[in-house]
Protein backbone atom coordinates (compact mmCIF):
# COMPACT_ATOMS: atom_id res chain seq x y z
CA UNK A 1 0.00 0.00 0.00
CA UNK A 2 2.73 2.42 0.60
CA UNK A 3 4.33 1.74 -2.42
CA UNK A 4 1.41 2.98 -4.33
CA UNK A 5 1.59 5.99 -2.31
CA UNK A 6 4.84 6.88 -2.73
CA UNK A 7 4.82 5.76 -6.97
CA UNK A 8 5.78 8.38 -9.26
CA UNK A 9 3.02 7.48 -11.43
CA UNK A 10 0.27 8.40 -8.22
CA UNK A 11 1.55 12.11 -9.32
CA UNK A 12 0.81 11.17 -13.47
CA UNK A 13 -2.51 10.40 -12.74
CA UNK A 14 -2.90 13.85 -10.34
CA UNK A 15 -1.89 16.14 -13.22
CA UNK A 16 -3.66 14.30 -15.46
CA UNK A 17 -6.70 15.54 -13.46
CA UNK A 18 -6.01 18.84 -13.23
CA UNK A 19 -5.01 19.20 -16.98
CA UNK A 20 -8.92 17.44 -17.43
CA UNK A 21 -9.97 20.09 -14.89
CA UNK A 22 -8.79 23.27 -16.98
CA UNK A 23 -9.48 21.97 -19.75
CA UNK A 24 -13.18 21.41 -18.76
CA UNK A 25 -13.02 25.09 -17.14
CA UNK A 26 -12.07 26.55 -20.05
CA UNK A 27 -14.98 24.89 -22.17
CA UNK A 28 -17.30 25.03 -19.07
CA UNK A 29 -16.44 29.21 -19.11
CA UNK A 30 -16.34 29.82 -22.45
CA UNK A 31 -16.92 33.66 -23.17
CA UNK A 32 -17.05 34.36 -19.05
CA UNK A 33 -13.52 33.75 -18.54
CA UNK A 34 -10.51 34.35 -20.87
CA UNK A 35 -8.47 30.76 -21.20
CA UNK A 36 -5.39 32.32 -20.58
CA UNK A 37 -6.55 33.16 -17.03
CA UNK A 38 -7.43 29.47 -16.11
CA UNK A 39 -4.40 28.41 -17.81
CA UNK A 40 -3.06 30.82 -15.82
CA UNK A 41 -4.45 29.89 -12.71
CA UNK A 42 -3.89 26.12 -13.34
CA UNK A 43 -0.05 25.82 -14.63
CA UNK A 44 1.54 26.96 -11.08
CA UNK A 45 0.28 23.77 -9.47
CA UNK A 46 0.82 21.75 -12.65
CA UNK A 47 4.51 23.11 -12.24
CA UNK A 48 4.47 22.25 -8.63
CA UNK A 49 2.87 18.76 -9.05
CA UNK A 50 6.19 18.15 -11.59
CA UNK A 51 8.08 18.98 -9.38
CA UNK A 52 7.23 16.59 -6.93
CA UNK A 53 7.24 13.74 -9.61
CA UNK A 54 10.52 14.18 -10.59
CA UNK A 55 11.84 14.24 -6.36
CA UNK A 56 9.56 10.62 -6.06
CA UNK A 57 10.99 9.33 -9.80
CA UNK A 58 14.28 10.38 -8.66
CA UNK A 59 15.35 12.25 -11.56
CA UNK A 60 18.68 14.52 -11.88
CA UNK A 61 18.44 17.14 -10.13
CA UNK A 62 18.04 20.24 -12.54
CA UNK A 63 14.71 18.94 -13.07
CA UNK A 64 13.03 19.74 -9.55
CA UNK A 65 14.38 23.63 -9.86
CA UNK A 66 13.31 24.12 -13.41
CA UNK A 67 9.85 22.62 -12.29
CA UNK A 68 10.03 25.33 -9.33
CA UNK A 69 10.92 27.56 -11.41
CA UNK A 70 8.38 27.37 -13.71
CA UNK A 71 5.86 27.51 -11.10
CA UNK A 72 7.00 30.92 -9.76
CA UNK A 73 6.85 32.40 -13.21
CA UNK A 74 3.85 30.91 -13.96
CA UNK A 75 2.81 32.22 -10.09
CA UNK A 76 3.91 35.77 -11.13
CA UNK A 77 2.09 35.64 -14.54
CA UNK A 78 -1.13 34.62 -12.61
CA UNK A 79 -0.94 37.38 -9.99
CA UNK A 80 -0.25 40.02 -12.87
CA UNK A 81 -3.23 39.02 -14.73
CA UNK A 82 -5.27 39.36 -12.05
CA UNK A 83 -3.56 42.93 -10.88
CA UNK A 84 -4.55 44.12 -14.26
CA UNK A 85 -8.44 43.38 -14.03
Amino acid sequence: MIESLTSPHLMDLIVLFALLEGTFLIRWLRGHVPARAVIAMILPGVCLMLALRATMAGAAWPWVPAALAGALIAHLWDNWMRWRR
